[in-house]
């Protein structure tokens, strides 16, 4: 049996490129619609750090960092054990369009997760974060709470 490896979400938005690449690669942009507070080295192999009000936090690893078209990162993988080395990889690749931008958000690398029940958790849970997060996303690049 296999299962899915890659969650895939396209987006149409109304904003430049340049405007979305600041939602995804400053502590101010994450920090707002990915987390509640972010910190940022933005460079390939710098790290993300993203925490919430719950206290959940978030180590991101920058794999590729080319303003304003391609930022990439791995972190770890929803539902493993703190320490596990597991990752999956995160893109988003950013496309001018004459109304504003096509966003697209691939994250791959679940097919790691041969248990069944460890990869439907790590599935499952991220494919629900990401229609929350990429919500906050376009709230937040329209200016809306």
């Amino acid at each position: 049996m296999t299962f899915p490896d890659r969650i895939e979400r396209t987006l149409q938005l109304a904003h430049p490129p340049e405007r979305v690449w600041a939602a995804l690669t400053t502590a101010e942009g994450l920090g707002t619609w990915f987390g509640n507070h972010a910190e940022i080295d933005p460079r390939v192999g710098g790290q993300a750090k993203l925490t919430w009000d719950s206290g959940d936090s978030a180590t991101l690893t920058i794999e590729r960092f080319e303003p304003p078209r391609v930022f990439g990162y791995t972190w770890p993988i929803h539902g493993l054990p703190d320490g596990d080395p597991r990752r999956t990889y995160v893109e988003f690749t950013l496309e001018p369009t004459g109304t504003g931008t096509t966003l697209t958000m691939v994250e791959s690398g679940f097919a790691q997760l041969p248990d069944a029940e460890e990869h439907g958790v790590a599935h499952a849970g991220n494919t629900k974060g990401w229609t929350n997060e990429l919500g906050e996303l376009v709230a937040y690049l329209d200016g809306r709470p």
